[in-house]
């Protein structure tokens, strides 16, 4: 039953690959909607640098990536982003990659995406993964009951999201709004690199 939730998901389909760009491009229109009312309430700033050509990474923990296309949401949402972003695949998983040269209020937590989105976040907790890379993590469910089905179908969608973002000097942050504070008063050096993955989890 993994494998079909696997197939149903992620097979690499016209109608999969469009149901995670609305997804995704949901959630971008949705941070730029925000970040907009943001800089509106804001005090008037010198405009923020945008990043020219930015060479992503071409594998993760040695499993290749693959780049997928933005949709125009999300084309329009990177026109304003002070550096890079892009959304890529190593088959499983789900990567939203951005690069920032300045400090910005438009890198939003990835949780607050996802609620706007409709789904519920739960088992948020710090991991460390199998390098030791420390990241921020919780479950997004959405269409779940409170009474759990035994068919998987009706069980609802549950993915695994975790984010970090990392400094020029190899300095970590889990917080959004920690890297924030610190990347204005110059605790922080960029460029930054902003990393969520996000996969769906598999029936036990």
């Amino acid at each position: 039953m993994s494998t079909l939730l696997f197939d149903r998901w992620f097979a690499n389909r016209f109608l999969h690959r469009a149901v995670h760009k609305s997804l995704f491009g949901a959630a971008m229109l949705l941070c730029l909607v925000w970040s907009t009312a943001a800089a509106l309430r804001a005090s008037p700033v010198t405009p923020q640098p945008v990043a020219a050509f930015h060479e992503w990474p071409r594998a993760w923990d040695g499993v290749p990536l693959r780049p997928l296309a933005l949709s125009e949401v999300e084309h329009r949402f990177a026109d304003r982003f002070p550096g890079a972003i892009a959304r890529m695949t190593d088959g499983e998983q789900m990567f939203v990659l951005r690069q920032v040269v300045a400090p910005t209020r438009m890198l939003h937590p990835a949780a607050d995406c996802y609620r706007a989105l409709g789904y519920r976040i739960v088992q948020a907790r710090l991991e460390r993964d199998a390098q030791e890379r420390l990241w921020r993590c919780f479950n997004a469910q959405r269409g779940a009951t409170r009474i759990a089905s035994s068919h998987p179908s009706q069980q609802g969608q549950t993915l695994r999201v975790c984010e970090r973002i990392v400094d020029a000097k190899g300095t970590s942050f889990t917080d959004t709004s920690a890297w924030y504070w610190a990347a204005a008063s110059g605790r922080s050096t960029g460029p930054w690199e902003a990393v969520t993955v996000a996969r769906v989890t598999r029936p036990t």
